[in-house]
């Protein structure tokens, strides 16, 4: 089968030959529905000679969706053509935080290690291979190629929203910075499950906070001085109880600390790179600073069931596998609305 791999550091990726796999014990051999195109493998591609400890060539894509082709040995809980849904962050499944769901945290010394992205074959070729059905969530009616990037910008936007349920209550504001992919789930997620909130969102494209305006989001900022102002009106000079940068460059990060609230929460997403500046005044006092990765498996069960009854949606575009180079080239210009995703099987 014709595979879309990572085939040497800082250099695009190649459309290869390569055999189709045959699943062990315990393991899932999917055919794949939709596998989304990420800014993350845009990072990883781009990343220097060494700085992972990644065996190359491997298949990218690490948002998947499919259908069960056929279970390896021991392998049980699904049957044959079962639309389901991968998640991504693969532990160990033995640590505690595996076995409360949390594999994006595993404990092993290298932590979990996604198909796609972190060395092992992801979904971005007719087939991928799972290592264990609990990485397996029912679609139920949901279609594979529309439903792939749930298992990323979906739910990392709602892993990162949920620890701050408790600060979104009425009165209160949620600054949604960049509002690609992720922001544009994040808006989404934040109107169902945090609907008192005041949502802000900015960026620096206006059809991307056009498009964010008509997912839920109460103002629309072009990113800037003008942005921190109105937020600054908005909270009475409080700031936001949220602020979410899915972005995480360096401008978006120091904006992102003046208009953080005392005991509020600064929440970094994005992997630009940046550094946020730190110091006694800010971000303002005890305002919480955390870097989430992805989310846990039960939270993506809630992802789906939040999609299946149509209260979040990802807008998607579907490419062949043999455009996925001048997908990734669309990524890199920023000429992707909403979510890229490679359908191999048509």
């Amino acid at each position: 089968m014709k595979a879309f791999q990572m085939v040497a550091w800082q250099k695009p990726g190649e459309l290869r030959e390569v055999p189709v796999p045959a699943p062990g014990p315990g393991q899932v051999l999917v055919k794949i529905g939709g596998a989304g195109a990420c800014h993350s493998d845009l990072h990883l591609l781009e990343m220097p000679p060494g700085a992972r400890p990644f065996k190359l060539p491997f298949t990218l894509g690490h948002e998947n969706a499919g259908w069960v082709e056929k279970l390896g040995p021991g392998a049980s809980g699904f049957a044959p053509g079962d639309p389901v849904i991968v998640y991504g962050p693969w532990g160990c499944g033995l640590c505690m935080n595996c076995r409360q769901g949390m594999e994006n945290y595993c404990q092993r010394p290298e932590g979990p290690n996604p198909g796609g992205l972190g060395g092992l074959d992801g979904g971005m070729a007719p087939y991928l291979l799972v290592p264990a059905t609990r990485f397996l969530i029912p679609l139920g009616s949901l279609d594979p190629r529309d439903a792939a990037p749930l298992s990323d910008a979906a739910l990392t936007s709602y892993h990162a929203i949920k620890r701050s349920l408790h600060l979104l209550g009425p009165g209160s504001t949620t600054v949604v910075i960049g509002v690609g992919g992720l922001g544009q789930m994040a808006v989404q997620i934040l109107r169902t499950v945090a609907a008192a909130t005041t949502i802000v969102a900015v960026d620096t494209d206006p059809d991307k906070l056009d498009l964010a305006k008509r997912m839920g989001a109460d103002e629309a900022l072009v990113s800037g001085e003008s942005a921190f102002k109105r937020v600054n009106d908005i909270t009475q000079g409080h700031g936001a109880e949220l602020v979410l940068d899915l972005v995480g460059v360096n401008p978006t990060l120091a904006m992102a600390a003046q208009m953080s609230r005392k005991l509020g929460h600064l929440t970094i997403v994005g992997i630009g790179g940046g550094a946020l500046p730190v110091n006694f005044s800010s971000p303002r006092n005890e305002c919480s600073v955390s870097s989430p990765f992805w989310g846990s498996i039960p939270e993506l069960v809630e992802v789906v069931a939040l999609a299946q009854t149509g209260k979040i949606k990802m807008i998607v575009e579907h490419y062949p596998l043999e455009r996925t180079a001048e997908v990734y080239h669309l990524l890199h210009e920023g000429k992707i609305p909403g979510r890229a995703v490679i359908t191999p099987n048509g």
